[in-house]
């Protein structure tokens, strides 16, 4: 769905709490049957146009061919969308196309049982700005003291052992002796589980989302003694977002930033300005000139992803790219799996890999490599969970 169709919704969610159903009901029947006249005319002049059902099935169709496991694309009924409008429950996932469209549904999916000497357990953690539950994962190949910690944080609709399960990462980090820590976001604190990468407050240290987030890193680092120099996050979609907050806000924190099909930090802070992030007409995001040091950045992006315009991968990088004139960036192409992709690194003045960005080709809204049995994966491309680890740990 377009952004054209959020604001019918978003018109119609301001009509009903002034009481006026009938012209709410009339937007929401508008939108829902794909005709003009929902949504207000563009910048130019012109009248949006809103998806059609045609239009629905050929993306539906375009995701099946890109080899991306999607759920179901689901029609609500008009009773329940109005019910959900005059609740105030109208998110920006359910409306936008993020992994979060459908909701519910993932909660059977669990993670592969770990292997002999490993544990995958869940924890909590609470602190002043609130709490989450967690799943942890801890190698049997350094159960004492792993190596390193990555924190993954799952997209919408998903779940830690679902994240788990498509990502393959607790294989991946048995391998290097890392654990592995999946915080959940739930629908208590967005409708569809999304972690709220664009709101003002979880975009400042300490307060809010980045703040809990932080804490849970904090306590696993001194719980198992972790190498502060192996400490990273990595996310998908809003989760890739948030990944990218963190990064910025807690550079001392995260010595590395694994984002896939995510946004920018500060590219937003509502939902109408998400909206048109995600379709790559969002504001230049501010870079940080009082960041204490560069933070390493790896970044994976699908070029055929209607989800999140390409766009937001490119100014990732940007914002990611060290100032210095010294700097050396390279671009290959290359194929894995059944896609082609191009892959660019940017180099510091000492030749080390500062920033990777992949563009995955024909990729879809996926975690490319992904593991079937998993939400929003695309096996055929690239291993993303692989080549991050190795960026991370180089």
């Amino acid at each position: 769905m377009n952004i054209e169709f959020a604001t019918a919704m978003r018109r119609a969610s301001e009509q009903t709490r002034a009481q006026n159903l009938v012209e709410a009901t009339r937007l929401i029947q508008q939108a829902l049957n794909g005709r003009p006249g929902a949504a207000e005319a563009g910048t130019d002049g012109t009248a949006p146009r809103l998806d059609s059902p045609s239009s629905t099935l050929r993306d539906e169709a375009a995701d099946a061919s890109a080899g991306a496991s999607r759920p179901p694309r689901v029609r609500r009924p008009l009773g329940e969308t109005l019910r959900t409008l005059k609740e105030g429950r109208l998110n920006l996932d359910a409306f936008a196309g993020l992994p979060g469209a459908v909701s519910g549904g993932l909660q059977g999916r669990a993670a592969p049982p770990p292997p002999e000497g490993a544990r995958f357990e869940a924890r909590r953690f609470d602190c002043a700005a609130g709490g989450r539950s967690f799943k942890l994962y801890v190698p049997s190949s350094a159960p004492e003291r792993p190596r390193g910690l990555l924190v993954m944080l799952h997209g919408c609709t998903q779940n830690p052992d679902d994240f788990a399960l498509g990502t393959g990462m607790n294989a991946i980090a048995e391998t290097h002796g890392f654990a592995v820590a999946y915080p959940a976001q739930t629908s208590s604190h967005n409708a569809s589980s999304c972690w709220n990468w664009f709101s003002p407050e979880n975009q400042r240290r300490d307060a809010g989302e980045p703040a809990i987030i932080a804490g849970l890193t904090r306590k696993l680092v001194a719980e198992f003694g972790i190498d502060p120099a192996r400490v990273f996050v990595a996310g998908l979609s809003a989760g890739g977002a948030m990944a990218a907050v963190m990064g910025e806000t807690y550079p001392d924190l995260y010595a590395g930033v694994g984002v896939h099909s995510g946004l920018p930090t500060h590219a937003a802070h509502d939902m109408p300005s998400a909206f048109a992030t995600m379709r790559g007409h969002g504001s230049v995001p501010r870079k940080r000139s009082d960041a204490p040091r560069a933070m390493r950045t790896i970044v994976f992006h699908g070029t055929a992803d209607r989800t999140v315009h390409l766009s937001n991968a490119e100014r990732i990088v940007e914002d990611a790219t060290p100032d210095a004139a010294s700097i050396s960036a390279r671009s290959v192409a290359g194929q894995a799996g059944r896609r082609g992709y191009t892959r660019t690194v940017v180099a510091n003045p000492e030749g080390e890999a500062m920033i990777e960005q992949w563009l995955i080709d024909g990729a879809g809204h996926a975690w490319s490599g992904g593991r079937p049995g998993g939400s929003y994966v695309d096996p055929t491309g690239p291993d993303a969970s692989a080549e991050m680890m190795r960026f991370f740990i180089a």
